[in-house]
């Protein structure tokens, strides 16, 4: 009976987070054909083939639904710190460095069509760029309380988030001016090691 209850607990997982992703793949698309303001929710409900109601159940805002994907970054220069016994600043360079190698959005360094698009659209959205600085300062407040020390950890804390968002702003920049990832890797990850090797001298 418990195995029986365990994999119904399961499917319903399951379940919600396959309604959870198709509600915002429905909703990015449509933003990306239209505009963020040009899309309502009813429109992206009806996308989706559920409810308003039940959109709100996973989403409180129609800005969450396009930030997702920087949502399942949320606190996440925290975590790296916490689950590291190296310095907090070598322990995000290393993540950091790691992205660029994978290329991971968050970065910046990754020239799929979609991806550019998306981050146009958000840093074009007021709303939306709105929303992405309250991701920002939510990490960079739970850095803090990472770090510790007060004053001084807050202070790290600010110039850790800052140069990851420097950083991942110039390597989007590239990127939108027509320089390939794979050529803009090797000045990424240079540009990167500066940045990171300037913290540790503070």
């Amino acid at each position: 009976m418990g195995n029986y209850r365990r994999r119904m607990a399961g499917l319903r997982d399951r379940k919600k987070q396959q309604t959870h992703d198709a509600l915002s793949e429905a909703a990015i698309a449509l933003f990306l054909e239209r505009g963020f303001d040009e899309v309502s929710v009813a429109d992206i409900a009806a996308a989706a083939d559920v409810s308003k109601p039940t959109l709100f159940k996973y989403f409180a805002t129609k800005q969450d639904l396009a930030l997702h994907r920087f949502a399942d970054h949320a606190q996440e220069a925290a975590r790296v710190v916490l689950a590291s016994s190296a310095d907090p600043v070598e322990a995000l360079r290393d993540h950091f460095l790691a992205g660029l190698k994978r290329r991971d959005p968050v970065t910046g360094l990754n020239d799929h069509p979609e991806v550019l698009a998306f981050y146009r659209l958000v840093f074009g959205t007021p709303a939306l760029a709105t929303r992405l600085h309250q991701f920002i300062a939510a990490d960079q407040a739970a850095l803090a309380e990472a770090l510790g020390n007060g004053l001084a950890g807050e202070l790290q804390a600010a110039d850790l988030i800052s140069t990851q968002q420097v950083l991942s702003r110039r390597n989007f920049a590239a990127l939108t001016a027509g320089i390939t990832a794979d050529a803009q890797y090797p000045t990424a990850v240079a540009e990167a090691k500066l940045a990171y090797r300037r913290l540790t001298r503070t």
